[in-house]
């Protein structure tokens, strides 16, 4: 299990000073600050198909857990905990509480072997940065086979509900860019969307191979404080009619990319998988 760390800039302390002689004093510059996942569970092998618990801290350069998160209306708060199979195949996302202490613990069953990334998004209060990543890989006992990422298809069909993406996208690295996409539900009908963890969708995506992320939203009436600024470009994605959705895309490299789109309808969770190429 490989835990990843978040580094803050560290800045030198000690200059070399001019001398007549001919040693040079090397400057001396202190380990980087780092937040980190500390406690994390499970340390070994999981079985597939049943519960496991998964359970961290985050820990902050000073070494005291980090205990204040954003709080409110809309999806930018809290801890959004990802968990994505190295082929992206599954995908699992869930927002876990956070305890007093800044524990958190969730119950997560992986639904097939293999290599497992555990990604955290962390949304502190009160320190310089909005949001975070950090993150962690698990390992699911049993035999696996990678499978590799099938070609775009616009449409995939989910418990009879049909996502289809219109036109096929032409997306370019660090270009904003944003997808029409219609839902209907097994009757051919537009799908009423119910808000879900503060948005009407999240369009979550990872890169084929290096699990580069990408974490955006689509907004409504009834979603408060649901809106994403990165730097100058505003992307977040708005729906104001049952059935449609615009989808906001900023990749921030080329290759494969896999669009897992999640949205509430009908009282269930549909998760679409779309297989994207940037340019």
């Amino acid at each position: 299990m490989k835990l990843g760390r978040l580094a803050l800039l560290a800045l030198p302390i000690a200059a070399a000073a001019c001398s007549s002689s001919s040693h040079v004093e090397t400057p001396k510059i202190p380990p980087a600050r780092v937040f980190r996942l500390a406690g994390f569970e499970p340390q070994g092998k999981v079985e597939s198909g049943r519960p496991t618990t998964l359970a961290f801290t985050i820990e902050q350069p000073s070494g005291a857990p980090l205990t204040a998160y954003r709080r409110g209306p809309g999806p930018h708060t809290g801890v959004h905990l990802i968990v994505v199979r190295d082929d992206l195949g599954t995908i699992i996302h869930h927002h876990p509480p956070v305890a007093a202490g800044g524990h958190v613990s969730d119950r997560v069953t992986f639904p097939a072997p293999g290599p497992y990334r555990v990604l955290v998004d962390a949304y502190p209060a009160n320190l310089p940065q909005r949001n975070f990543q950090l993150f962690a890989n698990v390992d699911v006992a049993g035999k696996y086979t990678p499978r590799p990422l099938p070609p775009f298809a616009p449409t995939a069909t989910i418990d009879g509900y049909r996502i289809s993406i219109h036109g096929k996208p032409s997306l370019r690295a660090i270009e904003p860019a944003f997808l029409t996409v219609t839902v209907t539900d097994p009757a051919g009908r537009p799908a009423a969307f119910t808000p879900w963890f503060g948005a009407l969708a999240h369009a979550i995506f990872f890169r084929s191979g290096s699990l580069s992320y990408f974490h955006t939203h689509v907004c409504g009436a009834n979603t408060p404080a649901c809106a994403g600024v990165f730097g100058p470009a505003k992307i977040s994605g708005r729906s104001s009619t049952p059935g449609r959705l615009s989808v906001g895309v900023l990749l921030p490299q080329s290759g494969t990319w896999r669009l897992f789109l999640q949205c509430k309808v009908g009282g269930r969770i549909l998760t679409a998988p779309f297989t994207l190429r940037v340019r």
